[in-house]
């Protein structure tokens, strides 16, 4: 089976655990990837102003990947989900930060896409596949 990694917002702005950050880069090791950075413009989505919160500017991914892409809100932009449905893969495994918001939204955004997403849960510092789907 031809698998990718999506890689959301593992980025300085969020808090991630070093056991998390080993897994995902041990997988992205093996497999291709792509990564998503949330980078703050209020004009775009309106972080401070609802939630009194904002990611860095400039923040850049934590994780080594094949392609970055920047992005503004809780979706994936869909230079993105064009570029992971080019890879012609028959699954794509998402993990990173905000699991219950971003990670969980580049999941429905893939499935929407017609793409095959997986997303991954950690339980002690190691990937497990669970899928939603």
């Amino acid at each position: 089976m031809k698998q990718a990694l999506l890689i959301v917002d593992v980025q300085p702005s969020f808090p991630v655990p070093m056991e998390i950050l080993h897994g995902i880069r041990e997988l992205s090791a093996l497999l291709p990837s792509v990564a998503t950075v949330e980078r703050h413009d209020e004009s775009v989505t309106p972080f401070e102003g609802q939630l009194r919160w904002k990611p860095g500017k400039a923040d850049e991914t934590l994780i080594p990947a094949n392609r970055v892409f920047v992005k503004h809100g809780y979706l994936p932009p869909p230079a993105a989900i064009e570029y992971l449905r080019g890879l012609r893969m028959d699954r794509i495994l998402v993990c990173g930060v905000q699991a219950d918001t971003c990670v969980l939204a580049a999941g429905f955004a893939l499935f929407d896409a017609g793409l095959h997403p997986t997303l991954l849960k950690w339980a002690h510092g190691r990937v497990v596949v669970g899928s939603l789907w």
